[in-house]
Parts: C-alpha cells; sequence; structure tokens
C-alpha cells in the first residue's frame, strides 16, 4: 500500500507540475507574430490599379447637400426626454433640436470645405482601396531633423480631430533640433478612404496598409501616432514593423493580456501596488468599472456582431447619425456631460467643429464601413495579438475622462522599451480635438524622450 501511494503522489504531482507549465505558457508565454499578406481588399479579383500619389480635394456634389438639406427640414419631430434626464437615456433630444437648427440655418459646409482643403491632401490605391491623406511638410526645417509622422484617429472621429495640431507639429519649437513631417491618414472605410470589398479588414489588417502607404511615400523609418483603433493599429505595426517604426505615441495603451488580467483582479485586494491612489477610482472596484462597461458599450456590440443593420438607419437618417455620433462626444469627452442639459459640449467644441465630423461621415455615406471595423477586429486572431509585445520605444498619454485607464504596472508588461508616460488632468478620448496645444506638446516631449533613447544607446556602444 505505501509503494502505491508513492506511485500515486508521483503521478499527482508530474500533472499539478505540467498543468502548471500549461497555465503558464497559455497566460504568460508570447504567442507567435502574425503572417499577414498583401490581401486584395477592393471590388472583384486582384487587378492592375493606378499606384500613384494623387492631389485630392474635398468637393462634395452640391446634390448631396441639397439632399441633405431637405431631409433635415423633413426630420420627424423628436422625442421629448424624460423629466428631470439630461444625456443619461442617450443624448438628450433638446441638445439635438439645438444642434440640428445650427445645423439647419448656420452651419456652411462650403466654408468649412475651403477650410479643410487649406492643407494637401492626397489619394493613392493600397491593395485595391483608395486611402486618404493629409500630407504637411514642415515650416523652415533648416538645421533641424525632419521626423515623419503617421497620425491615425478612431471612431467616431476622422482626419479631422488632428487640424488643430498640424501648425503646432510642422513649425520648429524652441528648443527642439528636430520638427515633424505629417501625414494624418483617414482609416479604412472612414471618411474618404474607401472599405473594403471583403470581409476580414480589421485593425491587424490596417496596419500592412498603413506599412504599405508609409514606403509608398518613401519614408523608410517613422513616428506613430494612434488613439482608439488608431492605437490598435500603430500597436500592431509597431510589434509586426519594429525595423521601420522608429517610436510609438498614443493616447490608448492597453495590455489586454490575460496576465495584465491577473494582475487587475489580483490588484483588487491591494490597489496600491497596481496604481497610484490618485487614479484608482479609473479601475477599481472592479464591480465600478464592469458596470460602466456595460452601460456605455452596447454601441460596440451592436457593431461587433451587425454593423449593416444599425448603418441602414444612420446612412439614412442626418439627424440620427448625429444623434449617434455626438451623444459618444458627450460622455467619451467627459461622463459628467451626462448630467448636463448641453452634455459639456460647448465647453470644449463648437457645433461647427463637431458637425464638420458628422459631415464627413455622411457626405461619404460612410458610417457603415467604419463599424465594420469591430466586426472585423473582434475575433481570435486579435485577442492573441493582445499578448504580442511592443519593443519600440512607446509613449503612452493619459487623459483624466477617456474612457478607460491602465497604470505602468500593466502596460510595462507589453511596452518593453516604455520611456514617457504622462498622466494629464484634463481632456477625454478625443484628446487632439480638445486640448491641441496640451496634445501637441506631449508629442514633442514624448519624441524628444525617443530620441534620447536612441542616443543613449549609441554612446553606451
Amino acid at each position: 500500500m505505501g509503494f502505491i501511494r508513492k506511485i500515486i503522489f508521483v503521478i499527482v504531482t508530474i500533472s499539478i507540475v505540467l498543468i502548471g507549465i500549461k497555465i503558464h505558457d497559455l497566460l504568460f508565454q508570447e504567442p507567435p507574430l502574425p503572417v499577414l499578406e498583401n490581401v486584395w481588399w477592393g471590388p472583384g479579383a486582384e487587378s492592375k490599379v493606378d499606384t500613384s500619389i494623387r492631389p485630392f480635394k474635398i468637393n462634395v456634389p452640391q446634390k448631396v447637400l441639397d439632399d441633405l438639406e431637405q431631409r433635415l427640414k423633413k426630420a420627424r419631430q423628436f422625442t421629448p426626454p424624460l423629466e428631470t434626464i439630461q444625456q443619461q437615456y442617450g443624448i438628450n433630444t433638446e441638445l439635438l433640436s439645438e444642434i440640428t437648427e445650427f445645423w439647419t440655418t448656420r452651419y456652411d459646409w462650403r466654408q468649412r470645405e475651403r477650410w479643410l482643403n487649406e492643407y494637401p491632401q492626397f489619394k493613392t490605391n493600397i491593395q485595391g482601396l483608395d486611402i486618404h491623406f493629409v500630407h504637411v511638410k514642415p515650416e523652415a526645417a533648416a538645421g533641424r531633423k525632419v521626423l515623419p509622422l503617421l497620425m491615425l484617429h478612431g471612431w467616431p472621429g476622422s482626419f479631422r480631430e488632428f487640424y488643430g495640431v498640424i501648425p503646432l507639429l510642422t513649425r520648429p519649437k524652441e528648443g527642439r533640433d528636430f520638427v515633424f513631417e505629417l501625414v494624418i491618414a483617414s482609416l479604412p472605410g472612414y471618411g474618404f478612404s474607401q472599405g473594403a470589398a471583403k470581409p476580414g479588414l480589421g485593425a491587424l489588417q490596417s496596419a500592412v496598409i498603413f506599412k504599405n502607404l508609409m514606403e509608398r511615400l518613401g519614408f523608410k523609418k517613422y513616428y506613430l501616432h494612434g488613439g482608439d483603433w488608431g492605437a490598435a493599429i500603430v500597436t500592431a505595426m509597431s510589434s509586426m514593423y519594429p525595423d521601420t517604426v522608429l517610436g510609438m505615441h498614443s493616447t490608448m495603451c492597453f495590455d489586454d493580456s490575460a496576465s495584465s488580467t491577473i494582475k487587475m483582479i489580483l490588484g483588487s485586494f491591494y490597489p496600491s501596488f497596481i496604481i497610484d491612489k490618485k487614479y484608482e477610482k479609473k479601475i477599481y472596484p472592479i464591480s465600478a468599472t464592469l458596470e460602466r462597461m456595460l452601460l456605455e458599450f452596447g454601441y460596440m456590440h451592436l457593431q461587433a456582431t451587425k454593423p449593416d443593420t444599425i448603418g441602414v438607419g444612420l446612412n439614412d437618417s442626418p439627424v440620427g447619425l448625429a444623434a449617434y455620433i455626438l451623444e459618444k462626444y458627450i460622455t467619451w469627452t467627459n461622463e459628467d456631460g451626462k448630467t448636463m442639459l448641453d452634455g459639456g459640449l460647448k465647453a470644449k467644441y463648437s457645433y461647427a467643429e463637431l458637425l464638420d465630423t458628422v459631415m464627413i461621415y455622411w457626405v461619404t455615406n460612410s458610417i457603415t464601413t467604419s463599424m465594420r471595423m469591430y466586426a472585423e477586429s473582434f475575433n481570435k486572431a486579435a485577442m492573441e495579438f493582445a499578448g504580442i509585445s511592443v519593443n519600440v520605444p512607446t509613449a503612452c498619454t493619459r487623459y483624466v475622462n477617456d474612457i478607460g485607464y491602465q497604470p505602468d504596472s500593466l502596460l510595462t508588461s507589453r511596452y518593453k522599451n516604455l520611456v514617457h508616460t504622462n498622466d494629464i488632468d484634463d481632456g477625454g478620448h478625443f484628446a487632439a480635438f480638445e486640448l491641441p496645444k496640451v496634445f501637441a506638446d506631449d508629442v514633442w516631449v514624448a519624441v524628444e524622450k525617443i530620441e534620447m533613447f536612441y542616443e543613449s544607446k549609441k554612446t553606451s556602444k
């Protein structure tokens, strides 16, 4: 009997060790980089296309604007909001009425169009899709290094949200020996960039498109910035193309791996081990975080499962599109906006600025194709990619009112060379749009630190 007990003990011990190794591999072993090819995303079979870089100016046909005017005038009467309710049930229709009145009587798209066209815009065909981008070279760059910087927006944003930072990054800054050359692109299916004709074009696949864009523009090495979906794309680019990416700046750095999730759960017992007391409420208690997610992330489930269905209504009704988009600008700029009759919008934006983005979606009929990014990005491949490290120098900036938060203690597991983090006690999800100067100043500081990182590596050799 003693011998049998020893055999059982050995078998149990070996089983526990093997299970432990398996769990460790599942949670902590980094998966291999995915092999992503130059897939043809255009309609039909792959064919020869014009791959030149073509100048582009926004010039919306007058019939589109006439149709919009009629739809706005014929909009059905809005359902009145409940008594004592501001934005808690979604956008307040009294606020929407005010914005619609401004849109109908005072918003001048032709004037906004001229303003948007002040910066050089282009299109080029990549993998079967016409990709739209703004390309601004620096002013008076003599004696300074010119650093290419690709900037990518997210949903429901557009290239327009970076217009306030263009002059702040392309003009030389005192004390800096570099200046930026900006490439501000519209994501595939967003605004003036063509949407895929075939399923499968998510954030990972978009990384290939933008690597090809920068290559076509002649940039061998460059910097990246991204927020929202742009953050996911530049993270993928940084992981997959470290030989071309000099560094990454993001306002939405996240480690969504299993190990990070475990750390966050364990941190609920001792939050101070994970996060500074000042920002503890951004994560803990976890029950409150989950409650906020249930309340605010219903749109994500819709767009990740049935984007085409909801897209029909949004493409047909301009006021419906405005309501759907601007509700996000209320809650994602500052959650406190839900308790304000004006949603807090005027604290950071003008109605004209907000309607610029709504118009970009409307005149290009692109809300459906933009929402498909969710359906194509929430899958097994994306989940596996969440565990892949970023080794290029990285800068992560957190704005206090953004919709998510991860402290350095979690970020360092994924971003192996995290050279700059910054907590800014203002601003939310649309940082460059809300606070262009604060945003631009942070980019300058972040890139200077990355440049110093490379200098320190040179001197240490």
